[in-house]
């Protein structure tokens, strides 16, 4: 069997946006950063609604309560855009 244990220092230091990406740095010094179009919801979220994150998941999460919105450091880590993003892109 194949498990991956999460590595601790994949947990959330810190997010920050511009008008096209999120950026999380990493507690191992690593910053992820993707296209926010990858995340509809944040996307079109205004900037008090993005700024409103909290950590979950042991700190390997992120969630915005007022978009109910979650990610994981992993998914960011393995490039994975959100179920939303993938349905507008094939749609």
């Amino acid at each position: 069997m194949n498990t991956s244990q999460p590595n601790p220092g994949e947990r959330v230091r810190h997010v920050r946006f511009t008008d096209d990406t999120i950026a999380v740095d990493l507690l191992d010094g690593r910053t992820i950063v993707v296209p926010l179009v990858w995340y509809p919801r944040l996307l079109n979220a205004t900037p008090a609604q993005r700024l409103n994150w909290q950590k979950c998941g042991a700190g390997f999460g992120l969630h915005w309560p007022d978009l109910d919105e979650d990610l994981s450091t992993e998914g960011m880590l393995r490039g994975a855009p959100s179920a939303d993003a993938m349905r507008s892109m094939t749609a």
